[in-house]
């Protein structure tokens, strides 16, 4: 009944459906630039030559984000996804009416680097907009229902993203993607919030502290930091999602060249597992939002990496021994279910424990922490892979997930107790 709570919210529908089809669009994207790179390979993508790629989208984490998190707290949340995505959609279209005929890839480079940059502002926006259109009291439930449909996005994104590269090239993969970041844009534009009365006075005192810049971007990050520092339930909750997204960067790369050379195809296989694995999300997601722990969210996610890790390594052994793309579709659903709460717990967490004014800089400090962990992984792993073979690396950092989890957990539950 709590989904059906925020369902009459005609706000929180709009936001929610804006999401659904920002996230189909990312899956489309995705896929457009693997069958980008792989046409350039003649066939399959290398993982160094998609570790580049994916470079340009995580480097702006860390020259934008330290400050995007102070604006998105200074700025109007709605007004920031809006602008942020009709420039995506203008950014992204240029790739297929512009810069794919040319030889070089350096044009998409600069392209895809700002379009990231511009998320930068739009996730922590998107993350700290949902207490402005909900109750605190519906944070869980709305948390939830995001997420749950964002899978379901997810999954129709990597399977019709998947079909549409392989058989009709990334150019339409593009088109598509820009497409939804229009239509994501006018959701947003119906989104409206309660009305919040502000004393004379206090619209005066605000008016001389901007005049006056006694806070710039330098002092406000660093209160940022400050304010994270003494959280301990943040901190933890960001030392998980940086210990999840190294998992997540170590496999990610080796994992889609994996999948095209054991099933020799670009973008169809590897569309037809990312289903799997989004239905795996949506099942997992579900279940948490429903019968989960409202009040154990830390430990959910340890529980997540205890049992992801065993997951990842199955699927490793068993589409080098088998071969078999059913085993291995089977494999990627139990690994989305077993860690499809993860975000859930994670965002909930931050959302109870910290400030309304401080969440643009929390999640954006979360979103610097786990982009480095992803980066830092990927490019080492992709490197590796020229000497390792893939399913060695699959299966080792399967093993490494499952540990962290076992010992994260005994060390939380000691603090807990001391």
């Amino acid at each position: 009944m709590s989904f059906l709570k925020n369902i009459e919210n005609r706000s929180f529908i709009a936001f929610w459906l804006a999401q659904v089809v920002s996230q189909f669009g990312d899956r489309i994207n995705q896929m457009a630039l693997v069958g980008l790179v792989a046409g350039r390979q003649f066939g399959s993508a290398s993982t160094m030559e998609l570790a580049k790629l994916l470079a340009f989208t995580i480097i702006p984490v860390f020259i934008i984000g330290p400050i995007a998190g102070v604006y998105v707290d200074r700025w109007d949340r709605k007004n920031t996804l809006f602008v942020c995505d009709l420039i995506r959609g203008f950014l992204i279209l240029t790739i297929p009416f512009i810069f794919i005929a040319k030889h070089s890839m350096i044009p998409i480079y600069i392209v895809v680097f700002l379009a990231f940059c511009l998320s930068r502002f739009y996730v922590p926006a998107k993350m700290s907009i949902i207490p402005e259109i909900v109750g605190k009291d519906r944070l869980h439930s709305a948390n939830s229902l995001a997420t749950v449909t964002g899978m379901i996005a997810f999954v129709l994104g990597a399977l019709l993203g998947g079909l549409i590269v392989e058989y009709v090239g990334p150019r339409g993969g593009f088109i598509c993607d820009a497409v939804t970041f229009f239509i994501s844009a006018l959701l947003v534009s119906l989104i409206s919030r309660p009305q919040l009365r502000v004393k004379p006075d206090k619209i005066v005192a605000v008016s001389k502290e901007m005049a006056s810049a006694y806070k710039n971007v330098l002092h406000e990050i660093m209160d940022g930091i400050h304010y994270i520092v003494s959280q301990r339930d943040i901190r933890y909750i960001i030392n998980l999602m940086f210990l999840l997204f190294m998992a997540a960067g170590a496999i990610y790369v080796v994992m889609i060249v994996f999948i095209q050379q054991s099933f020799h195809s670009v973008t169809k296989h590897l569309g037809f597992l990312s289903v799997g694995l989004g239905a795996g999300l949506f099942l997992g997601s579900m279940a948490y939002g429903k019968w989960g722990d409202k009040k154990k969210h830390i430990e959910t996610i340890f529980i997540c990496l205890i049992l992801g890790g065993p997951m990842i390594s199955l699927f490793a052994l068993a589409v080098k021994s088998l071969g078999n793309i059913w085993i291995a579709q089977g494999l990627t659903i139990l690994l989305g279910i077993v860690v499809g709460p993860i975000v859930i717990a994670a965002n909930t967490v931050v959302h109870l424990v910290s400030s309304e004014e401080m969440q643009g800089k929390v999640f954006s400090a979360m979103e610097f922490v786990i982009h480095l962990g992803f980066l830092l992984t990927m490019l080492i792993s992709s490197k590796l892979s020229e000497f390792v073979g893939s399913s060695v690396i699959l299966i080792s950092v399967g093993i490494i997930f499952c540990l962290s989890g076992v010992w994260g957990m005994i060390r939380y539950k000691q603090r807990r107790i001391g």
